[in-house]
């Protein structure tokens, strides 16, 4: 069984390449489907229940016991729903009456215990805007209706026997179910003409209920395993080695800020473009002041919000006044040098006269309109022939008038509060997300490089296990010398100070971003690094005075996440969500996600430590394992919140997508740290322990990055 548990882990892996390889039906039917992967997972738990009932371990661990019979459970439960469990589609329309669903696995008709009939069909939008906001049958539906008949009875010829049963006015919408008689209903899709709707049907009731009480349990076995007194997490944290003052850390700041300015255009003044700011408009499918939208244009087109000094209504209000000069100025990026080595274009920007010539639209010559057919992988000129082309796109909206929509005057649309303008205002004037990095990475760097230093300098952390002697003593200088008052003040002092300060930066740009969304800034992958941002800088708070290397570790990484926010093609811009997407299930499942992912950072950064710093090796393994546990235990439940959204959305709770297996692969390697007893003494090793650590990251890169980029799925963040 050693071996039974990597080989899982690579198949797992193996078939999200092959998936993307031969697409999706091949994996679920060779696989993921497939008899033979269900009694694999059956000759684990099987082998599991056997070590479960030995040893009377239900006594002497009880929580680990707890925790192992939960994920048996969670087992159980997704075996009955895949035996017994019955998904189907209803297709209404309006005035329709139905008493059957077409089965989506035997494409059989099967008729179902009570008739349904819709009402209505509804698309709710967002105010002013075409951006769907919720999708929202209307139904009545007959209990007792005997289900006979045909697939379909139209109102009128059923009516006789249908108006002799009691109905119910029901409501299907985004997120909010239909539940009756063991069945599921859930919006799933609608016809773009006529008014009808399409529901997914989900008949599990018996896989369902044994599933969520494998996650109550493994809830209650992961809370029970943090908070028992005999258990190892309560004993690491009283363990000597990890007791406040094992190193000694110094820092100093340095900045060295550049500007320059050119000559500048014919624009505004900067008086009548500053009053156009805060003038509301429809943008991205909300109301947002002006100043949003002309800072996303410039942008998109230059790469800064701003141009050659000027602010961004300065350059449109600007370009619409004299399009003649401003057609002539070099602002559209061009960032691949083979387009613009085709285009004869000098430097890093063209002009928009310069990609036509005369009328012809000189892109053209080099495009290929199979390039934009569904599965097709672009190549990297394709990619920049693309990129320019929506640029330019922008431009000609923007001249064409299309671009800038003002508010209606007929009181349709609410406008936003005095209060709201001001802070989208804010939030744009402030690069709450370019500053944070660069602070970031040039104190954690700093901090990291002194805290090498003096570790070098300094006795071994480790080289006593008395609790007396955990306190290393500082280095001469540190104590005596004027340089060593100034380092003991920075360190108490100034350093907590400033990451104080860090966090506080952060989360006022945060808050603000979700005051101005009007929801949890947690839809796309550059509002998930900007949380796991936030996420590392709050551990570093909590633990630093316990765990000083915590500080700049939380500093390094938060700089990190925001570097890969800030310089990634990841979509800053703040928009609507989708309706399915509306569930606070969502946000818990992505927030417990982020922290795990921040724990697990640390453990990264801490076996980096450890290899470099050997005689620390020891208290750095005891402090990785400690932290093992929240990171392990947050993935964890992430997966399973995420799992609920999914069941409350689409009426399937694990749908074998790369993102999920991945996850899965993430929660079962950092989950054999655990296991000392099943890999031997391996783990008790501070080395190995370490690697293994640096190692195990990689999963987490390949679960957040290369699923997104690589292979692809329905959890991919654009």
């Amino acid at each position: 069984m050693r071996y039974f548990y990597p080989l899982l882990l690579l198949l797992l892996a193996a078939t999200t390449i092959v998936e993307h390889c031969l697409g999706t039906p091949f994996v679920e039917r060779h696989v993921y489907h497939a008899p033979w992967f269900c009694g694999l997972w059956g000759v684990g738990a099987v082998w599991l229940l056997y070590h479960l009932s030995r040893g009377r371990t239900w006594k002497k661990r009880p929580t680990v016991w707890l925790l192992h019979v939960a994920f048996l459970v969670i087992l159980a439960g997704a075996f009955t729903t895949f035996i017994s469990g019955r998904k189907g589609v209803v297709h209404l329309l309006p005035g329709e009456t139905i008493r059957s669903y077409v089965d989506q696995e035997s494409r059989l008709v099967r008729q179902l215990p009570f008739a349904l009939r819709l009402d209505s069909f509804k698309i709710h939008y967002y105010p002013g805007t075409e951006a769907p906001a919720d999708y929202v049958s209307h139904l009545t539906l007959w209990p007792k209706a005997a289900a006979k008949g045909s697939e379909k009875v139209e109102r009128d010829s059923g009516a006789s026997e249908l108006m002799a049963s009691d109905t119910l006015q029901v409501v299907v919408s985004m997120n909010n179910i239909l539940r009756h008689e063991g069945y599921r209903f859930y919006q799933s899709s609608f016809d773009e003409t006529g008014g009808g709707s399409w529901l997914s049907l989900n008949h599990d009731p018996w896989g369902i209920t044994l599933t969520y009480l494998g996650y109550l349990l493994l809830a209650i076995a992961m809370l029970s395993t943090l908070l028992a007194r005999g258990a190892e997490f309560r004993r690491l944290l009283r363990h000597p080695l990890l007791k406040r003052g094992a190193f000694c850390l110094m820092l100093t700041l340095a900045a060295a800020p550049s500007a320059h300015a050119r000559a500048p255009l014919p624009v505004l003044t900067r008086h009548q473009a500053d009053s156009l700011a805060s003038t509301q408009v429809i943008y991205h499918d909300r109301v947002a002041p002006f100043n949003t939208l002309a800072r996303h244009f410039v942008q998109k087109l230059t790469g800064a919000p701003s141009y050659r000094g000027l602010t961004a209504e300065q350059v449109i209000g600007g370009w619409l006044l004299s399009p003649e000069e401003w057609n002539d100025e070099p602002l559209i990026r061009i960032e691949s040098a083979e387009l613009r080595r085709l285009l004869g274009i000098t430097g890093q920007r063209a002009s928009l006269s310069q990609l036509y010539d005369g009328h012809r639209y000189r892109l053209q010559e080099f495009w290929q309109t199979d390039t934009v057919a569904p599965h097709v992988r672009l190549t990297a000129l394709e990619k920049a022939i693309v990129q320019t082309d929506e640029r330019v796109g922008l431009i000609l909206m923007m001249l064409q008038g299309t671009l800038i929509k003002p508010l209606p005057t007929d009181g349709s649309v609410a406008s936003l509060t005095d209060c709201k303008v001001q802070s989208e205002l804010l939030y744009n004037r402030i690069a709450f997300c370019k500053w944070g990095f660069m602070a970031h990475l040039t104190l954690g760097l700093i901090a990291f490089a002194l805290l090498l230093r003096s570790s070098a300098l300094g006795p071994s952390a480790g080289s006593d296990t008395h609790a007396g002697a955990s306190q290393a003593a500082p280095h001469p200088h540190c104590a005596t010398s004027p340089l060593g008052a100034i380092a003991r003040f920075v360190d108490l002092r100034l350093l907590p100070l400033l990451l104080w300060l860090c966090l506080l930066f952060q989360l006022l740009g945060y808050l603000l971003r979700w005051y101005i969304a009007g929801r949890i800034p947690l839809s796309n992958g550059y509002e998930t690094m900007i949380f796991l941002a936030l996420c590392l800088l709050l551990v570093a708070v909590l633990g630093h005075r316990r765990f000083p290397v915590m500080l700049p570790f939380g500093l390094l990484l938060s700089g990190f996440a925001l570097l890969v926010a800030h310089l990634s093609a990841m979509n800053p811009q703040i928009t609507p969500l989708m309706p399915v997407l509306v569930s606070p299930w969502l946000s818990s499942h992505v927030s417990l996600i982020m922290m795990s992912y921040a724990l697990f950072a640390f453990l990264l950064l801490n076996g980096i430590l450890a290899l470099l710093q050997p005689r620390r090796a020891e208290a750095l393994m005891l402090l990785s394992r400690l932290l093992l546990y929240p990171a392990t235990f947050f993935l964890g439940a992430g997966i399973f919140l995420g799992a609920i959204w999914a069941n409350v959305s689409w009426g399937r709770y694990w749908a074998w997508d790369p993102k999920e297996v991945w996850a899965l692969i993430t929660f079962m390697v950092y989950g054999a740290a655990f296991h000392t007893r099943l890999f031997g003494s391996h783990f008790a090793r501070p080395r190995f322990f370490h690697i293994y650590m640096i190692l195990a990251f990689l999963t987490v890169l390949m679960t957040y990055f290369g699923v997104n980029h690589l292979l692809g799925g329905m959890h991919s963040y654009n």
